[in-house]
């Protein structure tokens, strides 16, 4: 069973979620004519989520499961504070790190030395806990021999490395990670599992989005599944994982 933790101030909450997008049908200025004059919708609405409701307690280990278009990776982007419902409200509680799109908020004009003081920066860290912290983050990253080249020359494994390696070393209350541990190659993946682990240990609250129902069902406690962008099952994460099979 889940662990439970009823009784605490939640670390996130959504309540009532909903998140609508528009789907453009054409591509050009001459589709978008020719649709028109034959009367054609030009958009139509994509309910990404729609009435989502769940609070996660600190210390809990949750994946958020369900097929492409389910709203999993939306609902991630919500807490993180990368996108705003439409209506309902999302809460979080202490600093959150997102490790959401490789490489995003680097500068590829900057170095992988810059780019981890920006990143740290982002995450809310000083210039102090950058420079107490600079060492373990070249170091579990790999990439020392890459450090002052410019990112843009990076390949996405090397910012895998560098984003995921600054991400654990900030101090975090909240953990979000969305299919990040799909690239790289599988002894930095098991070495990113062990310190996702370790920071769990340690309290940290981890919400995981990953197409590796295995690898979710071992890491995380709780499995909230979504289906059109709907809650259809909240609770044991190997249940929801064999939900997903089913």
């Amino acid at each position: 069973m889940p662990k439970t933790f009823e009784s605490q101030t939640p670390r996130i909450l959504l309540e009532d979620v909903r998140k609508t997008f528009k789907l453009r049908h054409t591509h050009s200025i001459k589709e978008t004519v020719v649709a028109a004059a034959r009367r054609k919708p030009l958009t139509s609405s994509f309910h990404a989520l729609d009435g989502v409701s769940f609070s996660i307690a600190s210390g809990e280990s949750v994946a958020l499961l369900g097929f492409n278009g389910s709203g999993k990776s939306t609902s991630l982007k919500m807490i993180s504070g990368v996108l705003r419902p439409d209506t309902g409200r999302v809460l979080t509680r202490g600093r959150i790190a997102g490790l959401i799109e490789v490489g995003a908020g680097f500068h590829p004009d900057l170095s992988g030395r810059e780019n981890i003081y920006l990143n740290a920066a982002i995450l809310g860290m000083s210039k102090k806990e950058t420079e107490n912290r600079y060492d373990d983050i070249v170091a579990f990253s790999e990439i020392e021999q890459f450090i002052d080249t410019e990112v843009k020359h990076y390949s996405s494994g090397m910012f895998l490395r560098l984003a995921f390696s600054v991400a654990i070393h900030t101090e975090v209350d909240i953990l979000l990670i969305d299919e990040i541990l799909s690239v790289g190659d599988e002894p930095f993946q098991q070495k990113c599992l062990a310190r996702i682990r370790e920071l769990h240990a340690q309290g940290k609250t981890l919400v995981v989005v990953s197409h590796d129902l295995d690898m979710v069902s071992d890491l995380c406690d709780r499995g909230i599944l979504l289906r059109d962008g709907k809650v259809a099952f909240d609770g044991d994460s190997k249940e929801a994982v064999a939900l997903m099979r089913a």
